[in-house]
């Protein structure tokens, strides 16, 4: 009984100790919580923010203990880059249309039409001729904050990736530095607007074993408002389209006092004062299948790993009807 409650206080007044390759926010609040930061590059951590750098270089030769914990799964790219993840949803949703039927299967259908260039290019191509009036747009596959994306209309104005013999499939070697791999998404045209301004929501999301699968949701999300006006007559603009906090900081008529930014319950609130408790609730849960089938999609092939979890952010849009997507 002495020893349960001495091992008890002992682990109460344990020091974590933390490693982390960001010096931002997130480094603020691990200091925050009182716990001791280790910057020596061989000192002993047990709770390790890192990079993906540190995860591709280091994971597989390093040796953890038991109460270790490491901010990544080894394969975590299967759902954070955007070209392996439509894959692997587009692959769920034929799994559940064989085994379940159709109607299972349309809860997979919250992304856009998405291909991956430039190795989808002439089929995407065929799509974009059957709507040519469509606007669609361009996202790397591995950046974030808004970095790189645009939009178009016009073939021309991807013709970079027109160019097959920038990833020749014969085995001749090409001199050339090679296309950055882009996916090209229709664009969702005509946004739920408040105030005649674009948004999304960021949700966070815990995931501390896939099997089985543990889940948590971080309830203080938030909504991420454009600074100006809507208008799909001006695609050119990433002011108004793109609703990246790191964009949106940078607008001529950014105000840091008022912020691009609504708390959920702000942003619940709202919704419910024009829509009803009935809609919002739908809304809500419809989020909650999002987070869901998009972590089943990747549950099979993620390395499962006891001392690794994975901190996911999610951009939910809403189109003018509230349907959503991510």
């Amino acid at each position: 009984m002495h020893s349960s409650k001495n091992r008890q206080a002992k682990n109460e007044n344990r020091v974590i100790r933390f490693k982390c390759t960001l010096q931002n926010t997130i480094s603020d609040v691990l200091r925050s919580r009182g716990w001791q930061e280790v910057k020596e590059e061989s000192g002993e951590w047990d709770f390790y923010w890192a990079d993906v750098g540190w995860m591709r270089e280091v994971f597989d030769h390093c040796y953890m203990e038991e109460h270790m914990r490491l901010n990544h799964f080894r394969n975590h790219y299967e759902l954070t880059r955007k070209n392996l993840s439509a894959k692997n949803l587009k692959r769920l949703r034929k799994q559940i249309e064989r085994e379940i039927g159709k109607i299972e299967a349309s809860k997979c259908d919250f992304f856009p039409t998405t291909f991956e260039l430039p190795a989808d290019y002439h089929i995407f191509v065929e799509e974009f001729k059957r709507s040519p009036n469509s606007t669609w747009i361009m996202k790397p596959i591995a950046k974030s904050q808004g970095k790189g994306i645009f939009l178009f209309r016009k073939l021309k104005d991807i013709m970079e990736w027109k160019k097959e013999d920038s990833w020749k499939v014969d085995g001749t070697k090409d001199e050339r530095e090679p296309v950055e791999n882009y996916v090209v998404q229709r664009y969702v045209d005509a946004p739920y607007l408040i105030g005649g301004r674009k948004f999304d929501i960021r949700c966070y999301v815990l995931v501390t074993s896939y099997l089985p699968l543990k889940v948590w949701l971080y309830r203080s999300g938030f909504g991420r408002m454009s600074n100006s006006r809507y208008s799909i007559d001006s695609i050119e603009d990433t002011y108004i389209h793109l609703t990246n906090v790191a964009i949106q900081k940078t607008s001529p008529d950014y105000d840091p006092e008022k912020g691009c930014k609504w708390s959920l319950i702000q942003l619940r609130m709202y919704l419910l004062a024009k829509h009803g408790p009935e809609a919002v609730e739908t809304l809500f849960r419809g989020m909650d299948d999002i987070f869901i089938k998009s972590l089943q999609s990747v549950q099979k092939i993620m390395i499962n790993d006891k001392h690794c979890f994975e901190l996911y952010g999610y951009d939910i849009l809403i189109d003018e009807t509230l349907n959503h997507g991510c």
